[in-house]
This record gives C-alpha cells, sequence and structure tokens, in this order.
C-alpha cells in the first residue's frame, strides 16, 4: 500500500469518526425526552401507558367512570391539575385548594397561560388529546417530553428542557354553578348547618342569626355600612372589617346587591356564595377562580 493509498484510507477514518462524534453531540432532544421517559416508566413500573394516538411522543393513561359519555371540544370542563417533575419530583403548578379551573375542552391546549403568570400562551395539545379520551369526573396522567411542553426556555417555575408528570382530575359536572352547589350542600352537612339554611332563588345560601328591626333597604342604589368577615371554604379568612364599611351595593359583588336588600339594619346574617355571583373564574387576589365564599354579614347603617 503506497503512502497516498494510506493517507486516503487514514482520512476516511478520520471523516468517519469526527461524523459520529458530531452525531452523538447532536443527539436530537425527541430521542433525548423519549429515552427518559421510557426510562421513567420502567423504573415507575407504569405498565398501564401507552403513546398519543398521533404518535407525537408524549404517553398517558386515561382512568374513567363507567357511565356517561366522553368530552367532546365545545364542551365545559372542570379540572384540577399537578404537574411534576419526572427528574427530582418537585411540584412546579397545583390547583388552588378552594377553587377550579375550568375552559372549554378545545381550549385545554393553552390554560397554562394564566397558571403561570405570562402574556405568552404556550401551545400543548397534548392535555385537550388527554382530555377528549375522559369522561366527566375522569383522571388522566401524561407524561409529557419537553419538546412538547415549555422547551428550552422553560416557562414560571419549570426549568430549560423539563420532562413533565402531568395529572387531570376531571369533576362530573357540565357547569360550574352545579359543581358549586354540591360544594355548597356538602359544606353545610359537615358543619350541620343544613337543616338551618335556606336556599334563595339566587342560588345563594343564608342563614339569619339576627332579625333587624331597623330601615329598609331600598335598593342597589343605597349606600350601606356593614361588618364583615369572609372566608373560603376550608375556613381561611381573606378579609374582614369589624369597624364597619360602607359603600354603595353597585360597587360591591353580585351576591351582596341581591342579599342585603333583603334585610332591614341590624340583621346578622350569613351566605355562602356560587362562585359566579362573588369572583368568578378569575378570582381576586388571595381568592381563587371559581371559589365559593363563606361570609358573616351585620348591616350596620343605610343611607337610601
Amino acid at each position: 500500500m503506497n503512502k497516498f493509498t494510506k493517507l486516503g484510507l487514514f482520512t476516511l477514518l478520520l471523516a468517519t469518526v469526527v461524523f459520529s462524534s458530531c452525531k452523538k453531540d447532536y443527539e436530537s432532544i425527541q430521542s433525548i425526552d423519549d429515552a427518559a421517559i421510557k426510562a421513567y416508566i420502567s423504573k415507575n413500573n407504569l405498565t398501564q401507558m401507552i403513546p398519543d394516538p398521533d404518535k407525537t411522543g408524549f404517553y398517558y393513561q386515561a382512568t374513567n367512570p363507567t357511565d356517561g359519555t366522553f368530552f367532546l371540544n365545545p364542551d365545559s370542563v372542570f379540572y384540577d391539575i399537578t404537574v411534576k417533575s419526572m427528574q427530582t419530583g418537585a411540584t412546579y403548578l397545583q390547583s388552588p385548594v378552594n377553587g377550579n379551573l375550568g375552559t372549554y375542552v378545545g381550549y385545554l391546549n393553552s390554560f397554562f397561560q394564566s397558571s403561570l403568570s405570562t402574556s405568552i400562551t404556550y401551545n400543548i395539545p397534548a392535555l385537550r388529546t388527554a382530555a377528549l379520551s375522559l369522561k366527566p369526573g375522569g383522571s388522566a396522567r401524561i407524561l409529557l417530553p419537553s419538546y412538547l411542553a415549555f422547551g428550552k426556555n422553560g416557562a414560571g417555575p419549570i426549568p430549560s428542557n423539563e420532562n413533565l408528570d402531568f395529572t387531570i382530575k376531571t369533576y362530573p359536572y357540565r357547569k360550574q354553578w352545579l359543581f358549586d352547589d354540591d360544594k355548597i350542600k356538602n359544606f353545610l352537612a359537615a358543619k350541620g348547618l343544613t337543616a338551618s339554611a335556606t336556599k334563595d332563588p339566587s342560588r345563594i345560601y343564608y342563614i339569619v342569626n339576627t332579625v333587624g328591626t331597623g330601615d329598609v333597604i331600598n335598593g342597589i342604589e343605597s349606600t350601606v355600612n356593614v361588618k364583615y368577615t369572609g372566608r373560603t371554604l376550608d375556613g381561611a379568612s381573606f378579609d374582614s372589617n369589624s369597624d364597619g364599611y360602607s359603600s354603595t351595593l353597585t360597587s360591591l359583588i353580585q351576591a351582596w346587591q341581591i342579599m342585603i336588600p333583603k334585610f332591614k339594619v341590624g340583621t346578622k346574617f350569613r351566605m355562602i356564595i356560587p362562585s359566579d355571583l362573588a369572583y368568578g373564574k378569575s378570582g381576586s387576589g388571595a381568592i381563587p377562580g371559581n371559589a365559593v365564599l363563606d361570609f358573616d354579614i351585620e348591616i350596620v347603617s343605610v343611607t337610601n
């Protein structure tokens, strides 16, 4: 073999080594994530996990009630979520204790926007795909590769290139007000208050502790002075005023506008309010979205 042949062979071998090295250095994120997810499935014996129907790269498992019909894109879905790191087990996102999340099934792919307190809309079709495999009351566990989640940039508490273990638990309700009504009835039963509570046609439940004998409140244009304490259903107080707070009723939440004019000055009553008559799906401050609220109210005075 002459020196030129030897040189050519050496060059070919060198090129092969360099190419192999580059190929290893630039292994795709898809193959890296898929290997990590398969290892996670094996380590945790998640034998029920299956690849998604379109083979885009995520795995999931659906658990459903025996009756009911599957969700469709136009349906409302009310749910809780938990999002954990597959690497460390750290919980990145968790639904609020005293509320629940809700949207249309067809919009589930972008629900993370509000959860992460960012103006960016993240498109995660895996969430909608999993929801379409569920009936109301069903749950899905999703193993989501980083490239189908938040990618190399991450988002909020979620770091770069993070594979996620995601759980979505849906509730067996087609309307939020039905869900709220059951929350209230269960709360009253647990507190031994069912017999003493009255359900107003507005769906607010109330208990009168002291019947007032003072002035009548003419309507929502009146200015009232009230003492109050507001709580979520776990008993945590989010606001109170024992000195007296004055406001026109039109500036207050809808439930106060509905109930306070029904009573005279001096009345002390308790009302448990469905979320749509309080702060709705957006919540306010410490009050999460779709939260049922529990108020003690004393009507001190009125200016009609």
